[in-house]
């Protein structure tokens, strides 16, 4: 069946439908990841978006058991070809299997390297994929044109506590969207970690005496986010550590009093180079996000850049003064993928008073 995705612009790609044939409006992102994509299917911060690989050829190895949360988040799926017969020892069923399951409508077989460089040139915009053949470009960009994220983090978070027991340190978790492999990371250095959903306030989290407090991931605009940025606030007016990761970073710069912006077109995939301000060193990194910190707000009494993207020079990650507090853009817990940051762990878990 064919299915077209028509860009806000009024560009129009014609291509085969995969999954489920629904239509859908979305902002129309990309990823650079070679591997990995069922954890992209799966990560809770492309809620909002359909992703675009600008790797060719997806789905080869099927559908494996490494899905990053119980479900696929995504809008929509857009490859340049899909892989009808996957061939791996850990194969569970094929990518077009899942997406069907999932009821994510996707299209295949158009150019997507010409749309990632639209995209690039233009920055990220809202699109629609559709097996109508008799779309109405004058009905449906004015509805592009209107689309909004809106408030996703209330959509991905989990809807009630739950513990991973450990016998080790007591980490709070606040799920804004959290990838399984955060609380797995904590769980496997022997914490006991409690996962509390987004809009849980500060006072029930600093009532259970956690050892450290962990903000996640997350989809969405951070400053939609009012409410658990006043609990952020009173997390960090606590003396208890915490580390921040990707939205959960953003969200602490906003609760104490930084800005973000919305980017060109973000970083996404999994060759992102990030420096160490303190070493020098340079780290890759897995990235997944739309929005940035900007320095320029920064009060260097509060907090000061830890790291920066060496491609692009944005910020990737911040240090508070006077806090055990630090906080990273990137995903060091993002498997498969680059491992090199996954020590900010074992230094989330010093700052606990535990064993590095």
């Amino acid at each position: 069946m064919k299915a077209f995705l028509i860009l806000e612009d009024g560009t129009v790609f014609t291509g085969k439908s995969i999954g489920s044939t629904r239509e859908v409006i979305s902002e129309i992102v990309f990823n650079t990841s070679m591997t990995g994509y069922l954890e992209v299917l799966t990560d809770p911060s492309y809620a909002g978006q359909a992703v675009t690989m600008t790797y060719p050829l997806i789905g080869n190895y099927g559908i494996t058991p490494d899905m990053e949360s119980e479900r696929s988040w995504v809008d929509g799926y857009i490859v340049r070809e899909l892989s009808r017969i996957p061939s791996n020892f850990r194969c569970q069923g094929t990518i077009q299997d899942f997406l069907v399951k999932q009821d994510i409508p996707g299209i295949a077989g158009i150019d997507t390297r010409a749309l990632t460089k639209i995209l690039r040139e233009k920055g990220t915009m809202n699109g629609m994929i559709t097996t109508n053949q008799n779309y109405d470009l004058e009905e449906i960009i004015p509805r592009l044109k209107a689309y909004t994220v809106g408030d996703v983090v209330t959509k991905v978070t989990c809807t009630e506590k739950k513990v991973l027991p450990g016998k080790g340190k007591k980490v709070a978790l606040l799920d804004l969207g959290a990838k399984n492999n955060i609380a797995k990371s904590l769980n496997e250095r022997g914490c006991e970690v409690t996962i509390y959903p987004a809009h849980t306030s500060a006072e029930e989290i600093l009532a259970s005496n956690p050892d450290g407090i962990m903000l996640s991931n997350g989809p969405g605009d951070p400053k939609t986010n009012v409410d658990i940025i006043l609990n952020i606030k009173k997390l960090y007016a606590s003396d208890i550590p915490i580390f921040a990761i990707c939205l959960g970073h953003q969200l602490m710069a906003l609760a104490t009093g930084a800005d973000t912006y919305k980017m060109k077109y973000g970083h996404r995939g999994g060759n992102h180079p990030v420096k160490d301000l303190e070493t020098g060193r340079v780290y890759i990194s897995s990235q997944n996000h739309g929005y940035a910190v900007d320095t320029e707000t920064l009060d260097p009494k509060v907090c000061v850049p830890a790291f920066t993207n060496v491609n692009d020079g944005t910020n990737e990650g911040l240090k508070y003064v006077g806090k055990n507090i630090f906080t990273v853009q990137f995903h060091p817990e993002a498997c498969p993928g680059p491992q090199d940051s996954g020590y900010l762990f074992d230094r989330f878990l010093k700052m606990m008073g535990g064993e590095q």
